[in-house]
């Protein structure tokens, strides 16, 4: 009997971590201009699959429940894609800039200007950084 983690995955585990400058990606992870959700996309585009495997939005946005399990829905996806857009962290490749189905490119740029939080002086926090 065939379990869903037997089958192979729809998009191949990319070999290789995809190069990324790792202060920018790290600036990213931590500009308060994006919600938790925008950042967790942006992490799973910007090393989640090989270069030219990425998926198209419309692919990941036609995912059913089952197939997402505990993944956002479709409307909470869309929007943390726009922020991601408005913001520059992803946009439409050349070759599927008609605005339907197009797949996205990640660049970091945007994370040169990133809101992050500043150090607080004179506050004791816990071990364990809360």
């Amino acid at each position: 009997m065939s379990t869903p983690d037997a089958l192979p995955p729809r998009w191949p585990v990319p070999p290789a971590t995809p190069t990324h400058d790792p202060a920018l990606f790290a600036r990213a992870m931590r500009d308060m201009r994006l919600t938790w959700r925008a950042r967790g996309i942006l992490a799973e585009l910007a090393v989640g699959y090989a270069p030219g495997q990425e998926p198209m939005i419309r692919e990941l946005v036609s995912l059913t429940r089952d197939e997402r399990l505990a993944a956002e829905g479709r409307e909470a996806f869309r929007k943390a894609v726009g922020e991601l857009r408005s913001l520059g962290y992803l946009s439409p490749d050349a070759t599927t800039a008609s605005g339907v189905g197009e797949r996205l490119v990640v660049d970091l740029a945007p994370a040169a200007e990133a809101r992050l939080i500043p150090q607080r002086h004179g506050l004791d926090l816990f071990a364990d950084g809360s």
